[in-house]
């Protein structure tokens, strides 16, 4: 049996404002806030941590813009949509719906820098 879960961690600077920013942009609640931690589980039981930059153990060596955060899509349609959204939502919009190699993609940065790229796989790019 399979016990893996799919589990993302962004260390923040304020779990509170973080907690906002993804309430509005994955338009969910977190099922956890405290004051250093925040959890939301999104589709197919994936779960994104938002964990204060100043509580992790051992402490967080890592910045905003290091890595990403992807969400697949099923389409272009739906990449527009989700772009549309976020843009009005708040979330900085870094690179427009584009094409590239592997397919139609955004990018949004969150508060801390932290990359979010929606993207949908497309033959020919």
């Amino acid at each position: 049996m399979n016990t893996l879960a799919h589990y993302f961690l962004l260390y923040v600077d304020s779990t509170a404002t973080s907690a906002n920013f993804y309430s509005r942009l994955l338009d969910t609640p977190p099922v956890m806030l405290d004051p250093t931690f925040a959890l939301f589980i999104l589709a197919d039981g994936v779960k994104l941590g938002l964990w204060a930059r100043h509580a992790a153990k051992p402490e967080a060596q890592a910045l905003g813009g290091a890595s990403e955060v992807g969400f697949s899509l099923p389409d272009k349609a739906a990449i527009d949509a989700l772009h549309a959204q976020w843009a009005e939502r708040g979330a900085t919009i870094i690179q427009s719906p584009t094409t590239l190699d592997f397919g139609y993609t955004f990018v949004a940065e969150d508060l801390d820098g932290h990359r979010l790229r929606a993207f949908c796989v497309t033959e020919n790019g």
